[in-house]
């Protein structure tokens, strides 16, 4: 957005803590991003909402589009989704949905039949967006490591994992073989989403690996444990081999006419020892050049919330015809189609192929 931009105007349906997410950012910098009002369907949520961060509150769809919003997020249930959808698209209003936008492959079929033509709905997909998976991309479509060739993801789970290793394999929408298991193992869970645990035990919990052959040497490689997201006892890793050379989380290693070279990513953080310039992330250099520059200096976000909000300034200016689609609907049927075939690799015991579907 320019300076003379209007901030971008969106409204929520759902009063559960993604919507929170919104919401915080929004208040944030309201100079760029602008909640025109919630739909929660219980007095409870709506005061709720209403009291913690002072925006409109309203009952029902028409008063909700009665604020104007450029575009409405759905943060709705996995089970409702479809049909929240559904009844926007009627309306001819822009949506974006929450992840994802059906729970299950005929309910992903049935949703591209119904609303895939309209070119109205975008899916809330922000990984890509955080400073270090979007400083990696940088570094592979640099060419620096060559092409791709092999992903692992070991940190986030189903759609969310699916998307790396698409983008970083440039995968699209190909035909990929499946085959993945499932253990389980006591480990202590000390925090979670509800915070920390007073007196934490071991208890089991599943780690799920999955491999996904999309040929012509592509691999993605998938790992995850129930909580890793929060759980400070589990590392997040992410590797991505080329022809040339791999990045190992924060390094960088490949073969030059000097040699084998390794060098790291390089993120500056401000706030740290005498710096006052602030407490955030204020980019990130590879062989001493930027390849990321935090977009909301000043806002002192989470590298998560850094992701969110991007997302959000780009769906912001797809809705208004000046930018092309951040992650479309079919892109996100593609990824939780592979999610799924991972549960249904487990389940039967043996490969699964995913195949080109509608959305393809």
């Amino acid at each position: 957005m320019t300076t003379s931009s209007p901030p971008i105007r969106f409204a929520i349906i759902g009063a559960g803590w993604r919507s929170e997410f919104f919401l915080r950012i929004a208040a944030t910098v309201p100079e760029v991003l602008n909640c025109t009002g919630v739909l929660a369907r219980s007095e409870p949520s709506r005061s709720r909402i209403r009291d913690g961060w002072d925006v409109p509150v309203v009952p029902a769809v028409e008063d909700l589009l009665a604020t104007d919003p450029e575009f409405v997020i759905a943060c709705v249930s996995w089970s409702s989704m479809p049909g929240v959808v559904r009844d926007l698209v009627a309306r001819g209003v822009k949506v974006l949905a929450e992840t994802p936008p059906a729970p299950d492959l005929e309910g992903l079929r049935a949703l591209w039949h119904d609303v895939g033509s309209t070119g109205l709905v975008q899916v809330a997909e922000q990984y890509l967006r955080m400073p270090g998976h979007a400083s990696r991309k940088a570094v592979v479509d640099r060419g620096v490591i060559g092409a791709p060739t092999f992903v692992e993801v070991a940190s986030t789970h189903m759609y969310h994992s699916m998307s790396l290793i698409r983008s970083f394999l440039g995968a699209g929408m190909e035909e990929a073989v499946v085959n993945a298991h499932r253990f389980t193992a006591p480990l202590v869970d000390p925090l979670s989403f509800s915070g920390w645990e007073a007196n934490p035990q071991p208890k089991e919990a599943a780690t799920t690996i999955a491999t996904l052959d999309f040929g012509d040497g592509r691999c993605g490689l998938y790992l995850f444990t129930d909580n890793q997201w929060w759980n400070p006892l589990l590392s997040r890793r992410i590797l991505v081999r080329g022809e040339k050379g791999e990045i190992v989380d924060d390094n960088v290693v490949r073969l030059t006419d000097e040699g084998v070279v390794s060098s790291p990513l390089s993120y500056r953080r401000l706030g740290v020892d005498m710096n006052l310039e602030g407490n955030e992330l204020a980019a990130v250099a590879f062989d001493g050049q930027i390849v990321y520059h935090n977009p909301w200096l000043g806002s002192r976000f989470s590298e998560d919330d850094i992701a969110v909000a991007s997302f959000l300034l780009e769906v912001g200016a797809w809705a208004r015809g000046e930018a092309p689609e951040p992650y479309p609907l079919a892109e996100a049927c593609q990824d939780h189609y592979l999610a799924l075939a991972i549960e249904e690799s487990i389940q039967r015991g043996r490969n699964v192929r995913a195949v080109k579907e509608v959305w393809a």
